[in-house]
């Protein structure tokens, strides 16, 4: 991976090594934004003083994602997820042609999943359900093909689910997501590109980047669950 990452103290930090221009759902530097870290965050459901999470109860998700930042010793002007997902189930991945690349950091649980259109009139009981991608790549995007960008990842994620055939947690046909996702584009200063759909070849590498992703995530998410007795 050209990209930098650890995990620290539930948290995995991608550091991108200078600020970069990123699109994303994110609840701390949500939208348009430049940054050079971007950070998933594990929330621990039962915290405990003198755990090494640092913030015991959350309010405001973006106020205290900045708070963790400064925790950590990174910039508080960060791209900051949250997730129930253990980050032992991270998913790394990497796609390369020529001068174009384009990697992915994800954690994905689906025990909240739901179609989208469909009517939620209660909450799931488990909170191990959100699916959070970091998408980085070198090339250099314009405003709309980052939109477009953000569209194909969700469409292979929402394929790469149709697929597994995941139940949406109502019991209601195949699930299309969950209803705490969140997605975070990150651009470079390499090859130019005015178009990133499905017909392009960045739209093709980054499309197999998530739908491998949640393949792989899927697969150590139910690993997962099933050690620690939640099926």
């Amino acid at each position: 991976m050209l990209t930098r990452y650890w995990i620290q103290d539930l948290t995995l930090i991608v550091d991108l090594g200078a600020k970069r221009r990123i699109l994303s759902s994110a609840p701390c530097g949500g939208g348009v934004t430049h940054a050079r870290f971007v950070l998933n965050h594990q929330v621990v459901a039962n915290p405990r003083i003198g755990s090494a999470q640092p913030i015991l109860r959350w309010g405001d998700p973006a106020r205290d994602l900045r708070k963790l930042a400064a925790h950590l010793g990174v910039d508080r002007r960060c791209v900051g997820l949250m997730t129930a997902v253990s980050l032992r189930q991270l998913v790394t991945l990497r796609e390369e042609r020529k001068d174009l690349w384009v990697e992915g950091f994800l954690t994905v649980g689906v025990t909240n999943a739901v179609r989208a259109g469909e009517r939620i009139r209660r909450q799931p009981r488990s909170s191990l359900g959100t699916i959070n991608m970091i998408l980085v790549t070198n090339a250099r995007l314009t405003a709309s093909a980052m939109v477009g960008a953000i569209q194909v990842a969700t469409e292979a994620k929402a394929g790469a689910l149709l697929s597994a055939g995941v139940p949406s947690c109502t019991g209601q046909g195949g699930a299309t997501g969950t209803g705490t996702d969140a997605v975070v584009m990150v651009c470079g200063n390499g090859l130019p590109l005015r178009y990133s759909g499905t017909h392009t070849e960045f739209g093709s590498m980054l499309a197999r980047v998530v739908w491998r992703g949640i393949e792989r995530g899927l697969e150590r998410s139910e690993r997962w669950l099933r050690r620690n007795k939640f099926t």
